[in-house]
């Protein structure tokens, strides 16, 4: 106990004196920095912080302005938390705020330095950019992701069927991420491994571990003094879900090169994984890949794309279960347009606005993503305050898309609003930003939004729906509110209403 007390009072010691030291230089600076609550030593403001976490900076900026500084444990960070600094961001010095900070969960991170999602503003991120915008998510490679999803759709419809005909509930969560993880799966590897669905699982299974384990991280441990240490062991489960991913993507794309990468026409016979192994052999790229590059592009769009798209059709149809009104006016346009003929798809979306309204609103009011990440790359003036460069920036989107200035009963589930008032979705629109904006914008809208509207619509299109155990849908929010907590199952008979399949 005594060599314990001896060890520990230097350290205490040369930790508060530099917290000190770092107080008084901050106190010294003559630049007009956005205000900041009182902090503790070495945690700073993770005691402020005893809800979710957009819930906490919500609440915090609702006394110290829309623009404030909090600390969490060493990390200092800008948050933004209203329609005017957010645009200045996004827009104005979108530049200057072109590059991201990752959490201290990288310290378990199996591609150290891989991240496309994360990268800071490099050639890297703008050759992985541009392979986005003219080659992987567009054109052809959009309209094959399209045909997948209306694929796994009839299959997903096919099942619930069953359940129906057999009296039986299902998790439609559970369902939601089959069907997802599939869609995804077969626009990456599908010219090779379409039939192998297996193999998607399995991928399934390691990404959800490594997110399970992940959402297990408080504050503290993402951003605070702990950040470097693996206290619960979730860390070491982490690294070994990511591992076993290595593994299988690893013989994935052996199985590509060994069957001629180059046997392969043009784009349109083409998956993402043949355009970025050809990318990766091209020996006249300006920016070479690397394998790991791949991996992790790919580990982000299954951790990116899956959970945030079951995440955002799960609370869509637990809001219309709690709301028989919007669901009954839902259901009587699908069945206007589409008729009684044939199954909802991707063509019947621009004739469905109301469909477009509830998609709208779910992402308003349930984003799986609540707060998007930012690093200053050169000091600026945001809303009048002083931005260093290297701060590193929350934008609470979360509280953006409640702003009862811009929004009536901003709380409320109500897509008639995105009918009298059309947002734009791809983040033009500063109050209404579900993707981002400007030149770090999700450029996965463009898959994730067609799938909302072909399964929603399915989904309403041919079953009632009834909560098992319970007249209510559970919609609250589960996790941190910044880590990749899973969506939590929803228990429920699909009662069928139509069978498009029926002859």
């Amino acid at each position: 106990m005594d060599y314990l007390q001896h060890l520990l009072i230097p350290i205490v010691s040369t930790l508060l004196l530099l917290f000190l030291l770092k107080s008084f230089r901050n106190s010294k600076s003559t630049g007009k920095y956005p205000p900041s609550p009182p902090a503790l030593p070495f945690i700073g403001h993770l005691h402020l912080l005893k809800s979710r976490l957009p819930t906490s900076l919500e609440n915090l900026a609702k006394r110290y302005g829309p623009l404030m500084r909090i600390r969490l444990g060493a990390n200092e960070f800008v948050v933004a938390s209203d329609e005017k600094s957010a645009r200045e961001i996004l827009k104005t010095f979108d530049a200057d705020f072109a590059s991201k900070f990752m959490p201290g969960l990288t310290n378990f991170h199996l591609y150290e330095d891989s991240s496309f999602i994360g990268a800071p503003y490099s050639d890297y991120w703008k050759l992985m950019k541009t392979l986005c915008m003219t080659r992987l998510f567009t054109g052809s490679q959009l309209d094959r992701f399209i045909g997948i999803g209306e694929e796994e759709t009839c299959k997903l419809i096919k099942l619930l069927l069953m359940r129906s005909k057999a009296g039986e509930p299902c998790d439609l969560t559970e369902e939601l991420s089959e069907v997802t993880n599939n869609m995804i799966y077969r626009m990456i590897v599908g010219r090779r491994c379409s039939k192998n669905l297996g193999q998607a699982a399995e991928i399934r299974n390691f990404i959800l571990d490594s997110l399970e384990h992940a959402a297990k991280f408080d504050l503290g441990e993402m951003f605070g003094p702990l950040q470097k240490f693996d206290l619960f062991g979730n860390g070491k489960k982490i690294k070994s879900a990511l591992m076993g991913y290595d593994r299988l993507i690893e013989q994935i794309m052996k199985d590509y090169e060994d069957n001629d990468l180059n046997n392969c026409g043009n784009d349109h016979e083409k998956d993402v994984m043949d355009i970025l192994l050809e990318t990766y052999k091209d020996t006249n790229a300006k920016v070479k890949l690397t394998r790991d590059q791949i991996k992790n592009f790919f580990m982000e769009i299954f951790m990116a794309g899956v959970d945030t798209i079951i995440a955002a059709i799960r609370t869509a149809m637990a809001e219309l279960i709690n709301h028989p009104n919007i669901l009954k006016r839902l259901r009587e346009e699908i069945d206007s347009v589409v008729g009684n003929n044939r199954l909802n798809d991707e063509s019947s979306a621009s004739k469905l606005p109301y469909l477009q309204a509830v998609v709208m609103e779910t992402l308003r009011l349930h984003h799986p993503s609540p707060i998007l990440r930012r690093l200053s790359r050169k000091d600026s003036k945001i809303n009048g305050f002083d931005v260093k460069k290297g701060s590193r920036v929350f934008i609470n989107i979360h509280t953006i898309m409640r702003d009862p200035n811009h929004y009536e009963e901003p709380e409320k589930f109500k897509p008639e609003r995105f009918l009298a008032n059309r947002a734009e979705v791809k983040g033009q629109d500063f109050h209404y930003i579900p993707f981002g904006s400007g030149r770090r914008a999700c450029p996965g809208s463009y898959l994730a939004i067609p799938v909302m509207h072909l399964v929603i619509g399915a989904l309403i299109q041919c079953f009632d729906w009834e909560v098992k155990d319970g007249d209510k849908a559970d919609n609250k929010a589960k996790g941190s509110g910044y880590s990749g907590a899973c969506p939590s199952p929803l228990m429920c008979y699909p009662n069928a209403r139509f069978d498009p399949f029926q002859e």
